[in-house]
């Protein structure tokens, strides 16, 4: 008898935690291994979050909380989208969650329906598809390319509806490519889904402060569209509060409560000193804010420093990310060359075999929907980065 239910089994494991895992396994048998392949910013929380975190401890904020979050932090949140993205969400129209990707589940299992299809541009993050397969959905891949700055077209998603279609779901800045859509890219794709009664956006906004490229857009701008997204954000990136775990969307009413209603019987509310802390980071202007300013000038110093060194490995093919702290280079040069007679078939085993040779941990481009790919994060020091790009180049050397 199966002990684990359909349901588990189908899910695959997180291809960007996995290779974590692998790299601390070569890191504990003595390897010095430069992991490049989580998606963590490499600053600590500011001050200034901090201190509201201890004052909320001190002031014995430690009970349950609401399930949908603080009143005060939803009415900071509606005050930021205002502030920030021109965006009018009450409060109530706010869910406050352990984080973007409990956020993002929220809305799909709120969503869809079993057989119900989900639009996933691709390059996507790699728990989108399992997300979707959770909620009984089929995830419908539509392949952005390279050329065209790894994002797709009105066009393309035109051809992608069929009468099955219920929700689109993409992110931006993108992660893994850090490609930004444009105010009139997001509106062509706003008018598409506008013309299809009962399709859904999901709008993936978690890497917003990190953009290098003029202000940040989003798809709920549109008031012809705004009725039927789910507009997804959180502390994790902006603010280096990866461990806080602290997410939200901001939604239609009805998707709201429900979105409230699913996570009361599941999680509850997200930690109490957490929300607290969250506050204060909602509370902060990104156009005026010191921390925030300087995180996203060493972030842009790292692209380009790395953007120089890929480009002088042969057989590399890069786009320019605008945002996020990630480059998706097209490596199918490497593939059918060996070492040792061990074929390099793919990104998979490419990532392998730079991790075991190389031991700088990398993500294969197949778990973000590209199989000719691999993901960089450049989340690290300039010197880690410098050294880590040089084993790759040599490493890469070796190969016949």
């Amino acid at each position: 008898m199966e002990v684990l239910s359909d349901r588990i089994n189908m899910l695959s494991e997180s291809e960007t935690l996995a290779m974590t895992r692998k790299s601390r396994e070569l890191t504990a048998k003595g390897y010095d291994v430069i992991n490049l392949s989580i998606g963590e910013p490499d600053f600590n929380t500011p001050e200034f979050i901090k201190e509201a975190a201890k004052k909320a401890i001190d002031e014995n904020k430690t009970h349950y909380p609401p399930v949908s979050g603080y009143p005060e932090l939803r009415q900071a949140i509606s005050e930021k989208l205002k502030r920030d993205n021109g965006l009018d969400y009450s409060p109530d129209q706010i869910v406050v969650s352990g984080g973007a990707k409990h956020s993002i589940a929220n809305a799909m299992l709120c969503l869809v329906n079993k057989g119900d299809e989900v639009i996933v541009p691709a390059p996507y993050w790699v728990s989108y598809k399992e997300i979707i397969k959770l909620a009984e959905g089929i995830p419908i891949v539509v392949q952005a390319t390279i050329e065209h700055d790894f994002k797709i077209t009105a066009e393309q998603l035109e051809a992608a509806i069929t009468p099955k279609t219920k929700v689109l779901i993409y992110s931006s800045p993108c992660n893994p490519t850090g490609s930004v859509y444009l105010k009139e890219e997001l509106k062509a794709i706003a008018e598409v889904v506008a013309a299809h009664p009962g399709i859904y956006i999901i709008s993936d906004e978690i890497y917003e402060l990190i953009s290098f490229e003029g202000k940040h857009e989003s798809i709920a701008q549109f008031d012809f569209i705004k009725d039927r997204v789910i507009t997804i954000n959180g502390v994790s990136k902006g603010f280096a509060m990866t461990g806080w775990r602290v997410g939200y969307l901001a939604a239609p009413l009805e998707i709201a409560k429900a979105c409230d209603k699913l996570q009361g019987q599941i999680t509850s509310a997200t930690c109490s000193i957490s929300q607290y802390a969250s506050i204060e980071a909602m509370k902060c202007d990104p156009a005026t804010s010191d921390e925030i300013k300087a995180m996203v000038e060493t972030f842009l110093e790292r692209r380009d420093l790395v953007l120089d060194l890929l480009e002088e490995i042969p057989g590399f093919k890069n786009n320019v990310p605008e945002g996020a702290f990630y480059f998706f280079p097209d490596v199918r040069a490497y593939f059918g060359k060996k070492f040792q007679g061990e074929e390099i078939r793919n990104s998979n085993d490419l990532c392998m075999y730079l991790l075991n040779n190389a031991h700088v941990a990398l993500v294969p481009g197949d778990a973000f929907g590209n199989p000719n790919c691999i993901r960089i994060s450049y989340a690290a020091s300039k010197d880690l980065m410098i050294s880590a790009i040089a084993r790759v180049s040599q490493a890469l050397k070796e190969l016949k």
